[in-house]
């Protein structure tokens, strides 16, 4: 329920008043506004954007060799959903011991065509504030001749504008992507669990060395699509466990052969210095 779109409320018809649409049916604007995966899709990252400084910068400069990259598709006006899509985002991050730009990049555009880079630097300012510590690989962008809405259609993110509400409707989801720039995860809602967000970072690094703890961990953990959460693998958790039995059996086995071999020799030892009397 977290990943479905939500807006203001302004203007919306009561239930049971004349106008209002029947329980349990979505207004027509929102049935085309969903997520449609498409985990191992190629975005172009020549496509460019308006960054915070008010110069045009293609999204390549944010992708580097061993850094996968967190997207955001929001915008920097939006009453409630994208705050608390970032919000929730910045407090599974903080919980994170990696640093944007270091480990990894987060990229965070605005799909609304009239916000301008002031708010984006606004927003920046907001975020990193709550983040409370440097994250020099936090950008914030805005869109530049509509290719916010290329790069949200090859990764599945469908929103549409109600000019009604003067606001968007979009879902409420986050993506993962590649250093190469592939789509690697989704992560919906707007609680976002900090092992969720590791995990995914971790799949997508493609073995970064730094990572070794993490895919070791990921044996045992998988992503659930159904769930969309990384949940306990039990057949890959008990693997592990008799592997580890196995190795704790045969450590113990080795200590008490070389106990042994030690206690021979010194015996051997003690009969031969007796015989030498």
């Amino acid at each position: 329920m977290l990943a479905l779109p939500v807006w203001g409320q302004k203007d919306m018809v009561p239930s049971g008043q004349p106008g209002a649409l029947p329980a349990g049916q979505r207004p027509p604007i929102l049935e085309t506004v969903d997520v449609k995966e498409h985990l191992g899709a190629n975005v172009d990252l020549n496509l460019t954007f308006i960054a915070e400084n008010g110069y045009p910068v293609p999204l390549k400069d944010f992708f580097h060799k061993g850094r996968p990259v967190i997207l955001d598709l929001v915008y920097y006006r939006c009453p409630q959903l994208c705050n608390l899509i970032l919000n929730g985002q910045t407090a599974a991050m903080r919980e994170i011991p990696w640093t944007p730009g270091d480990q990894y990049e987060v990229v965070t555009i605005s799909i609304d065509p009239e916000e301008t880079f002031d708010l984006a630097r606004q927003k920046k300012l907001v975020q990193l504030g709550s983040y409370e510590r440097p994250a020099p690989g936090w950008h914030f962008l805005v869109d530049n001749d509509g290719n916010a809405k290329k790069l949200a259609e090859q990764i599945g993110f469908h929103y549409r504008y109600d000019p009604k509400q003067e606001q968007f409707a979009h879902p409420a989801a986050i993506f993962v992507l590649t250093p190469e720039g592939r789509v690697a995860r989704y992560l919906y809602g707007v609680r976002f669990k900090p092992m969720d967000m590791r995990f995914a970072l971790t799949e997508a690094s493609q073995g970064r060395f730094t990572l070794t703890v993490e895919r070791i961990l990921l044996f045992c953990y998988q992503y659930d699509p159904g769930k969309h959460a990384y949940v306990l693998f039990a057949a890959n958790f008990m693997r592990l466990g008799g592997a580890l039995t196995v190795l704790i059996i045969g450590w113990f086995l080795f200590r008490m052969i070389r106990m042994e071999k030690k206690r021979s020799a010194a015996l051997a030892h003690g009969h031969l210095k007796e015989g030498i009397v």
